[in-house]
C-alpha cells in the first residue's frame, strides 16, 4: 500500500515544514518535515542552521518537501513489511504517521495487536514520549478507528527559526495541494471523489447561468 494524499497532508500538518535545521522538543537535530538522521540522507547534523529568505526560502521549502516525499515512501514500506493483515487506507495512513514519528512499527505492541486481529488501536497510546505528543497519538488513533483526517488538506505551516535551531513562528502557509505538487516531480494530487449531489448542483447552476 501507499500513503494517500490525505495521509501525506496529515503527517505534514503534524510535523510542519521547516526549511532549515532545528532542534525538536527533545533536542534532536531535525530538518524539513520531521527528518532526522535515522531517516537517512541528508544528515541534519551536517547541515547549516541558518534561515533562508527570499528566493532561497522557496528553494529550501521545495527541497524539504522532496526529502519528505522520499522519507514517507521508506516508512510506508516499513509498515507494509511489519503488518501482516489487510488494512483499510485510513488505517495504513495512521500507522505510517505513527512510525514516521516513533520509528517503532517493528517493536510496538500496537503492531502485535493488529497482526493478531485486534483493531482496537489501544497500542497507539503506548508511545507517549515526550508527553506533549499525546494529541498526535490521539489523532492517529482516531484516524485508525474512524477515518477522520484532521488535516483535510487545508493549510500547512512553514516555520521560521532564529537561525541557530530554535523555532519561532510560521513565515508562510501552504495549501495542501501546493505541498503535494512539490513533493515529487510530475506528481498530480488525486482529485477527491465528488458526490452525485454536488455534480447535479453544479450542472443546475451552470444551466441557470446560461438561461
Amino acid at each position: 500500500m501507499k500513503v494517500s494524499d490525505k495521509g501525506l497532508l496529515e503527517i505534514c500538518e503534524h510535523e510542519g515544514i521547516v526549511p532549515t535545521v532545528y532542534f525538536d522538543s527533545v533536542g534532536v537535530k531535525t530538518y524539513g518535515v520531521g527528518h532526522t538522521k535515522e531517516a537517512g540522507d541528508p544528515d541534519p547534523n551536517l547541515m547549516p542552521t541558518y534561515m533562508p529568505a527570499g528566493d532561497a526560502l522557496d528553494e529550501a521549502v521545495l527541497k524539504a518537501i522532496r526529502v519528505f516525499g522520499a522519507d514517507v515512501e521508506k516508512y510506508a514500506a516499513r509498515v507494509n513489511r511489519a503488518i501482516t493483515v489487510p488494512l483499510k487506507q485510513h488505517q495504513f495512513d495512521a500507522l505510517v504517521s505513527f512510525d514516521f514519528n516513533t520509528g517503532g512499527i517493528f517493536k510496538a505492541q500496537l503492531t502485535k495487536q493488529i497482526n493478531s486481529g485486534d483493531f482496537s488501536g489501544k497500542g497507539f497510546m503506548g508511545w507517549l514520549r515526550p508527553p506533549e505528543i499525546r494529541d498526535r497519538r490521539e489523532a492517529e488513533m482516531r484516524l485508525f478507528l474512524t477515518g477522520d483526517y484532521d488535516a483535510n488538506g487545508t493549510e500547512i505551516p512553514v516555520w521560521g527559526t532564529n537561525g541557530v535551531g530554535k523555532l519561532t513562528r510560521p513565515v508562510k502557509m501552504m495549501e495542501g495541494h501546493e505541498v503535494l505538487k512539490k513533493m515529487w516531480p510530475g506528481y498530480t494530487p488525486t482529485s477527491p471523489k465528488r458526490s452525485l449531489v454536488s455534480i447535479i448542483i453544479d450542472l443546475l447552476t451552470s444551466l441557470f447561468k446560461k438561461g
